[in-house]
């Protein structure tokens, strides 16, 4: 899963008593509970007040910290230029100021910026170089652990992914941290969900949705349930897995998240067509190319085109489904490598999750 939004992450504050607080240090932890409860111009906003106070009263603990989360929130509203300067920046203050655990953040993150924009091999360089701190907290570790089996995950390595993920949630259960474990047991449900093990991803899927109406993590609730949408979709409960998918659009529609409303409207558009309801699977397939498109991800919308394919498939349109499965599978062979056409045109492929 992609680190796009790290809320399981270290608190350098935590110890910090209410009372001895810092004014950037107080901006900081109202910029961060803006961002979980997905008040995004209010978050980004508090973000910069906050730096701009951690610059004047020179806080570089508070600097860093404050530059790397707007970092991740720009990049949520596809300002991927901005996102990435701003991270480069927190990176130099946090080596700069000789703190190792926000030196490896800052690394994490702009390994996860790679990940999400689909450059594999450079985002496992720099998650790893990110491992190979030594004393990497347990929190830090379980994230770092959790991208790096996203990225063997895309590439076809299931045992890998695997074997990643539960390092990831053993970690964050060792650091007793919820919010982690919620995104560990996600990345456990998306890869059995890959394997084709429905009922231990159904099981997954729904352990990290009760932590997270616990904790409110909208992002992660909203990939939650797209994800399980698949699943039940797959265990023939196509009236929840409906549900779950529209819940998924009206969640990114309120975050402002468009890559993840592609894949939303890719899986509103399959279960359309499972259900026999043709047009209107045409038209949530087509929204989700036109987001993916319009948002960059190439992935996504190859994966969009392949359905959007088998849709005119089964109704006729033989032409347009070839065009459509040529194109389709044209990307799936550049962006996963590790994937046979003869897969691609059957549908077996692994599961796309955009973090």
């Amino acid at each position: 899963m992609v680190d796009q939004a790290p809320d399981a992450e270290t608190d350098v504050f935590s110890a910090t008593s209410a009372s001895s607080i810092s004014p950037p240090s107080l901006l900081l932890q109202m910029a961060r509970q803006y961002d979980g409860k997905g008040c995004m111009e209010e978050a980004i906003g508090t973000y910069q007040v906050a730096i701009r106070s951690a610059e004047a009263q020179r806080e570089p603990v508070v600097l860093a910290e404050a530059l790397r989360r707007l970092a991740v929130a720009r990049h949520r509203r596809q300002e991927c230029s901005e996102a990435r300067a701003l991270c480069e920046r927190s990176y130099q203050v946090a080596l700069g100021h000789g703190d190792a655990a926000l030196t490896v953040e800052a690394l994490n993150t702009l390994a996860g910026f790679e990940l999400v924009e689909e450059h594999y091999e450079l985002a496992e360089e720099m998650f790893s170089r990110a491992l190979s701190f030594q004393s990497v907290h347990p929190e830090l570790r379980g994230r770092i652990e959790q991208n790096l089996g996203t990225v063997q995950s895309i590439q076809g390595d299931h045992a890998g992914a695997l074997a990643h993920y539960q390092r990831s949630l053993d970690a964050f259960v060792a650091a007793s941290n919820e919010p982690g474990c919620a995104i560990a047991y996600h990345n456990l449900g998306v890869i059995n969900a890959e394997r084709r093990a429905w009922d231990e991803a159904d099981r997954c899927l729904r352990l990290s949705l009760r932590i997270v109406e616990r904790t409110g993590d909208r992002h992660l609730h909203g990939l939650g349930v797209l994800n399980h949408a698949e699943v039940l979709a797959a265990l023939g409960k196509l009236k929840e897995a409906r549900i779950a998918a529209e819940s998924a659009v009206c969640i990114f529609d309120e975050l402002r998240a468009p890559a993840e409303m592609a894949d939303a409207y890719r899986m509103l558009g399959m279960i359309c067509r499972e259900a026999g309801e043709f047009a209107l699977a045409g038209t949530r397939l087509r929204l989700a190319i036109e987001f993916a498109s319009a948002c960059g991800s190439a992935l996504s919308e190859a994966e969009a085109l392949r359905e959007l394919a088998y849709l005119h498939g089964r109704t006729g349109g033989i032409d347009e489904a070839l065009d459509l499965l040529v194109r389709a599978t044209s990307g799936l062979s550049r962006l996963k490598p590790c994937m046979r056409h003869a897969e691609m045109v059957a549908g077996i492929y692994p599961v796309a999750v955009a973090n």
